[in-house]
């Protein structure tokens, strides 16, 4: 987990963001040559819409999801067992309770790694590479160190959604990019993957890099889209 973390704390010295301030942890915009993250997220009809193929691609239920993985050639994401139970608590979960995805010591809660990999799919289809991700499951002791960077840019420990493998942070080179962000903000609610109002402009803070798997997070009674 040291190499998300390292990713993690990429941009302006952090030790000292202990409180609040207006400059994000993450670089965001570089010269955009179309509609930016702020205009998607105050104005969402700037986004182009959603082709035919992805808006008919089925959010992935739980059960639905289960009936796919058994057929290995049809899952995005053929090696993770979607009977797995989902045990432990925030930043506690074991090892079987969570899918490694495409990008090195990535992980994520089975449900919602198939659906960003069905994603990513989809992702790759159109820019011809993979997302790339900053952060997806954090461990408890790496929320902490995490917590201890960033000050109020990170959940404390137990509290994030990263901890219930449920959450990832997108890198600088996805939400600089307008077209790459643009496609993300259309396509990715047809996965079940969606950033959340209280990281959009006007909520509790502005983090366009962070997206949740949305069917997971309401089914603990934590979405607050």
């Amino acid at each position: 987990m040291l190499g998300t973390l390292a990713a993690a704390t990429i941009g302006a010295p952090l030790g000292q963001q202990a409180e609040r301030s207006g400059e994000s942890p993450f670089e965001v915009a570089a010269d955009p040559t179309g509609p930016s993250p702020l205009d998607l997220v105050t104005d969402p009809t700037t986004a182009p819409r959603a082709s035919e193929n992805v808006m008919a691609a089925p959010r992935i239920e739980r059960a639905e999801a289960r009936v796919v993985s058994r057929d290995a050639e049809r899952s995005p994401l053929p090696g993770c067992d979607f009977d797995a139970p989902v045990e432990g608590g925030n930043g506690l979960l074991t090892d079987h309770s969570l899918c490694e995805l495409w990008q090195a010591d990535e992980r994520l809660r089975p449900d919602a790694a198939v659906a960003l990999s069905a994603l990513n799919g989809a992702f790759r289809a159109q820019f011809g590479r993979d997302m790339c991700l900053v952060a997806s499951y954090r461990d408890l002791d790496t929320q902490y160190a995490v917590k201890a960077q960033l000050g109020y840019w990170a959940a404390s420990p137990g509290t994030s959604n990263h901890g219930w493998g449920l959450a990832i942070d997108i890198c600088k080179q996805e939400t600089s990019n307008s077209e790459i962000y643009s496609w993300l903000w259309a396509n990715a609610p047809a996965y079940g993957w969606q950033n959340p109002a209280w990281a959009q402009v006007g909520g509790e803070k502005y983090e366009p890099w962070h997206w949740e798997y949305v069917d997971g997070v309401r089914e603990l009674g934590l979405w607050k889209g």
